[in-house]
């Protein structure tokens, strides 16, 4: 029997999350809220076989530290990151052991951004339902929308200027739209795009569980 927990619920709910993995006849799956400091060396002693970091805390309480992700991974246990906490942990561990996995990760470990505050998010700590935008999110997309001749290179330029400035708990596309100088029918054009395009941490939880699935089964 193998054994797998997973720090999830913000990128990824729960009941989408076990679509994808949950527990089986050769598989334990454990799913836990957004991992902090400490959660690790309460997870040594239920003696997972990997370990799945997608969503952690970045303000609200210590992050998971890179020794508590070290003293994992020594014991033998698969360490994977994705999305969030698990991306930014990845790209500073890979070279260790730490396995990243999709957009955000390789955002990370290619130093095209190098702050927190790019996954960071406002959460409603019951139900975990994100109430703000993540950077990393608005950047994907308006990278798209310039591929897709929406906007303009200046006006994405623009538009994450605005976002970055904006304190990570009140970035949102309408606040940061309003605050642009783009015209109604662009403004008209993006707003459609958002609406259709991929939540891109979402995709990366996505497919870390799908990688974790393959490997313990």
């Amino acid at each position: 029997m193998v054994k797998v927990i997973i720090y999830a619920g913000l990128s990824i709910p729960f009941d989408e999350a076990k679509e994808i993995l949950d527990s089986s006849e050769n598989v334990e799956v454990i799913y836990k809220r957004p991992i902090q400091r400490g959660d690790l060396s309460q997870a040594l002693k239920e003696h997972p076989d990997i370990i799945g970091i997608i969503d952690g805390v970045f303000h609200q309480s210590s992050a998971v530290g890179h020794k508590e992700i070290l003293n994992v991974m020594k014991s033998g246990i698969q360490v994977f990151g994705a999305s969030s906490m698990g991306a930014l942990r990845a790209s500073e561990l890979d070279t260790l052991g730490m396995t990243g996995i999709g957009y955000v990760y390789e955002q990370y470990a290619s130093s095209e951004v190098d702050s927190d505050d790019d996954v960071a998010v406002m959460l409603d700590s019951e139900t975990l339902e994100p109430l703000s935008e993540p950077l990393i999110n608005m950047k994907y997309v308006f990278t798209n929308a310039v591929a897709e001749n929406i906007i303009t290179n200046e006006e994405k330029d623009e538009l994450l200027s605005i976002a970055k400035k904006t304190f990570y708990p009140k970035r949102n596309y309408a606040q940061t739209l309003s605050q642009s100088s783009l015209d109604s029918e662009t403004k008209g054009k993006l707003i459609d795009f958002i609406r259709t395009s991929p939540d891109i941490k979402k995709e990366d939880a996505k497919e870390l569980l799908a990688q974790i699935k393959n490997i313990s089964q």
